[in-house]
């Protein structure tokens, strides 16, 4: 049975997390929770209720946590860090996708702030040595073109021991790791925390002042799958090629095997080498 009880010093702390926290926006206001379905479905309620910008919400478990599509994230308790944090930026619902590669910087940052070398596959799972460490799913509603704000929802593998990520993910925990795992020593999540929040102000801060272009030309020096031979699955049809970066929109550019131009694809992607 897995133990229900959290000790003390290991808990999130609100003041603790605020310690290694020195941005200028994110963490204004941050929520740590016990158990919630998801981090990010507690946001979307208080944005909805006019929750400001900067608002982060933590949670000790999830019952409910969730990867893009249909997909599953195992949320244990007490071990890894499970975090949303609410953006109202004034932009059109077309320009919305940059915001994704926003919160994989600033995640991978924060690993490699554990010496880790975090790289990214498109859009945003991060993975160290080829092992699945951290994703994300991120949030957007819209009044017609107009967004009303975004969620950036991260689920970080941070203490989660072997046999606990056997029994939550089965044949599927061999691509997945933890930080712990990879480092060899626990994890101190709450100045984690700290680090993931002001690394999303920093990149926030850097698409505010530079754009787009300074956010895509930040995460392809990052870009997990560039040179791979991929296979790309979308609505039952697969398509296969050679990865040759990302698109000035964020989608992935695949060439076929005739060697004619990169494709613009989307789906789930499996890596062949």
């Amino acid at each position: 049975m897995v133990n229900e009880t959290v000790a003390e010093g290991d808990r999130l702390s609100i003041d603790l997390i605020r310690r290694t926290l020195s941005g200028e926006l994110i963490g204004r206001r941050i929520c740590v929770l016990w158990d919630v379905s998801s981090t990010n479905d507690v946001l979307r309620q208080m944005a909805e209720a006019g929750a400001p910008a900067g608002t982060v919400v933590l949670s000790e478990r999830q019952h409910a946590g969730r990867g893009p599509g249909e997909t599953s994230w195992v949320s244990p308790l007490g071990v890894n860090l499970y975090a949303s944090v609410l953006l109202r930026p004034a932009i059109p619902v077309a320009a919305v996708r940059v915001f994704s590669f926003i919160g994989s910087l600033a995640v991978s940052d924060a690993i490699r702030l554990e010496g880790l070398p975090a790289l990214i596959k498109w859009p945003n799972d991060i993975f160290v040595d080829r092992r699945k460490v951290a994703g994300l799913l991120n949030e957007c509603a819209a009044v017609g073109e107009k967004v009303e704000h975004v969620i950036l929802g991260f689920g970080v593998s941070l203490n989660v021991d072997r046999d606990l990520a056997n029994q939550a993910l089965g044949g599927g925990a061999g691509e997945a790791a933890s930080l712990r795992e990879l480092i060899g020593r626990d994890i101190d999540r709450n100045a984690f925390a700290g680090r993931l929040l002001m690394c999303v102000d920093r990149w926030v801060h850097v698409y505010t002042a530079q754009g787009s272009e300074a956010i895509l030309a930040g995460w392809r020096e990052r870009d997990a799958l560039i040179g791979h031979r991929v296979v790309v699955c979308r609505g039952g049809a697969e398509c296969r090629g050679r990865v040759r970066g990302i698109s000035r929109e964020g989608f992935l550019l695949v060439e076929g095997s005739d060697g004619g131009a990169p494709q613009i694809v989307n789906g789930q992607i499996r890596v062949l080498d």
